[in-house]
């Protein structure tokens, strides 16, 4: 399995991108997918989850009412919509897939848990 994510660059504060996850090697609807960043010099942190069907759907605080996750299984991308971009968004975004047959909700934050990574896509929102 392989995921690709494209989307990412430079923008001003308050501008939107659309970040894209292609996977490759197995449906997409047999994952729970994520998003994660991870800013220069630090730790690399959850961003949002989608469920396989895309009932439903996590972020982390910070994002909420920003950032809005969504899949289309058909094409098998993840897709992470960001909008109202600030400073504090610049990271390199990753996309992350979870096989677990079941989702534990507490533990979605959680990087070691995730089956299959994309490479990272670069995100720099200047001020």
């Amino acid at each position: 399995v392989q995921l690709q994510a494209s989307g990412g660059g430079l923008v001003q504060a308050g501008d939107s991108l659309r970040l894209s996850c292609v996977v490759s090697g197995r449906s997409l609807s047999a994952y729970y997918m994520a998003w994660f960043r991870q800013a220069p010099g630090k730790e690399r942190e959850f961003v949002a989850l989608i469920r396989r069907g895309g009932d439903d759907t996590y972020y982390t605080n910070s994002v909420k009412g920003r950032f809005t996750i969504s899949r289309d299984n058909a094409k098998n991308t993840v897709y992470l919509q960001m909008n109202s971009l600030k400073s504090e968004d610049t990271a390199v975004y990753y996309c992350a897939a979870d096989g677990a047959p079941y989702l534990i909700r507490s533990s979605i934050a959680r990087d070691d848990l995730y089956d299959y990574w994309g490479q990272g896509t670069l995100v720099t929102v200047s001020s």
